[in-house]
């Protein structure tokens, strides 16, 4: 980032010279030395705009954003009018999960920015990290106005359409993108994603010829290839579908790090450490109405069953929140500091959990608008449902499940953006299912009936009873409206974005086994964990 100006004039060279090196050491990761560093400064230019801004640079190297934010905030008012300050502050507060106060700060700096590209495309980018893509485009149309056909912000303005629901408008951005950036792999798989294609309409001669000529790495070869899985899989070429996603799959994770094993540890953990007993002990958390969680696996409903509910009048999507993980993060490091030898799931025994509930409702209904009612999809968050029972014991979690094989299936096909690294290798991938499906019968039985299950098959072969199931399960009267989640007009902002759009329906039940000769270890293995009968080849 660019450092602001200084009106310092008492040794000025020294000052300067001080600065350099606090920026040098955080860059090295001499952390310590970087805070000592910063300290002396303020002590000797307690109002300096720059000496402030390193201050909360080197707070936030060693995890204290509350810290960081003072100085930023600080500094701010040090030097009024400093663009790349103000943008800094919102990344702080957006970093500790105050989102009316980043777009408050978003909105002085649209202000100064007036006609810079650049800066209107950061301050753009606020509003689309606080799953706010409506109010992002018009920022990234006016950055456009002033950058022209800058391959990024064509990127980000693609997306904000997607997520919107201006499908040509996101076309168009793409074809602009490919244009000046012909080897951009991931406009490609955009491309792909954003409708189905058809015989009449589609990319596949392109993206074999753009795969003939090369890409400037393995990644983004696979990113292509995921590209064209997608489109020959919506023209029924099954054959040639699986070859090019299995090539992409194992592209994907030869160029990737990723340790399954101390993920699959972490989950065991949580598990270990909430037993039924220590579920069933007196504690009271945060005594609130309102939460609702969707959870699950990846691909299995969660999105078509939030844009149900998101069409009651009483309910508002907050979106895929990382709130309730991250707050309990925090809480559990400062428990382990307080019980050295503890792991992360043993020390957040110890938390705080009214005070975890407390500041989770604070930040996730900001998030929904201040709905009374408010949807946190997360599906990760299946692994904490006994945490969040504990910190909000009147919050309704529903659980959605789908056949092992379809699921896994739809995982595997789909290229997420940095998120389920497990999904791109079968022995993985059944593994971590394994996990998951411990995890939840695990829950079950700690807390009977804590928890709805709902059956995406369910859900889509008969959607008003599911609807009437998971209504009374919130305590919502029943809406018609419930019954037509294609109508519902907010942006989406998951890998569901264009399916969430079409009316319900039952075409992706049973799709494995058009791949079914390809799929096999991944049967195997499930099949070997007990998740999938070896004689049915459906779920136990």
């Amino acid at each position: 980032m660019q450092q602001p100006h200084s009106h310092g004039t008492v040794a000025e060279s020294s000052r300067q010279q001080a600065l350099a090196r606090g920026f040098d050491l955080l860059q090295k990761g001499r952390t310590a030395e970087a805070v000592q560093l910063s300290d002396a400064l303020l002590a000797a230019h307690a109002g300096d705009a720059e000496v402030l801004f390193l201050a909360s640079e080197t707070r936030l190297a060693v995890e204290d954003p509350e810290s960081a934010l003072g100085f930023i905030s600080a500094a701010v008012a040090a030097a009024p009018g400093e663009l790349p300050l103000l943008l800094k502050q919102v990344d702080n507060l957006i970093m500790l999960r105050r989102r009316e106060d980043a777009r408050q700060v978003a909105a002085d700096a649209i202000a100064l920015a007036v006609n810079d590209g650049r800066a209107l495309r950061a301050i753009a980018s606020v509003y689309s990290r606080c799953d706010d893509p409506a109010n992002a485009l018009p920022l990234y149309l006016r950055a456009q106005q002033a950058m022209g056909s800058h391959p990024g912000l064509l990127h980000d303005l693609a997306i904000a359409r997607f997520f919107t629901g201006d499908i040509a408008g996101a076309e168009q951005d793409l074809e602009a993108l490919l244009v000046v950036a012909p080897k951009t792999a991931h406009a490609l798989y955009l491309r792909a994603t954003l409708r189905r294609q058809t015989e009449a309409r589609n990319h596949v001669a392109d993206l074999e010829t753009r795969l003939d000529k090369g890409f400037p790495d393995q990644t983004a070869r696979a990113t292509c290839l995921f590209a064209l899985a997608k489109e020959l899989e919506d023209l029924a070429q099954h054959d040639r579908s699986f070859a090019a996603l299995a090539e992409a799959a194992a592209l994907k994770r030869r160029n990737m790090t990723y340790d399954a094993a101390a993920e699959r540890a972490s989950i065991a953990g949580v598990r270990a450490a909430y037993t039924q007993e220590v579920m069933r002990a007196d504690g009271a958390g945060h005594d609130e109405e309102g939460a609702i969680f969707i959870v699950g696996m990846p691909r299995t409903g969660t999105t078509l069953l939030e844009r149900m509910l998101g069409r009651h009048s009483e309910v508002r999507s907050a979106g895929e929140l990382l709130d309730f993980g991250q707050l309990l993060a925090s809480a559990s490091r400062r428990s382990v500091a307080a019980h050295p030898g503890s792991t992360l799931a043993e020390a957040s025994r110890k938390i705080d959990f009214a005070a975890l509930g407390r500041d989770y409702m604070a930040s996730a209904r900001e998030a929904a608008g201040g709905s009374r009612v408010f949807i946190d999809k997360m599906p990760v968050n299946y692994i904490y449902c006994g945490l969040i029972r504990k910190a909000l014991p009147k919050a309704r979690i529903i659980h959605l499940v789908r056949d092992p094989m379809d699921c896994c299936y739809a995982v595997y096909k789909t290229l997420f953006n940095q998120a389920y690294h497990f999904s791109y290798d079968f022995e993985e991938l059944a593994d971590y299912y394994a996990s998951y499906s411990g995890m939840m019968r695990h829950w079950h039985q700690a807390m009977p009936g804590e928890i709805l299950d709902v059956r995406y098959e369910d859900l889509v072969a008969d959607t008003q009873t599911q609807a009437r199931r998971v209504l009374a399960w919130c305590g919502l009267a029943w809406q018609d409206a419930v019954l037509a989640p294609s109508d519902n007009q907010r942006p989406s902002t998951t890998a569901s974005a264009a399916q969430v759009r079409e009316p319900v329906h039952t075409r992706s039940i049973q799709k494995w086994r058009s791949y079914e000769a390809g799929l096999a270890p991944l049967r195997e293995r499930l099949v070997a964990s007990g998740i999938v009968d070896a004689e049915r080849g459906v779920a136990r």
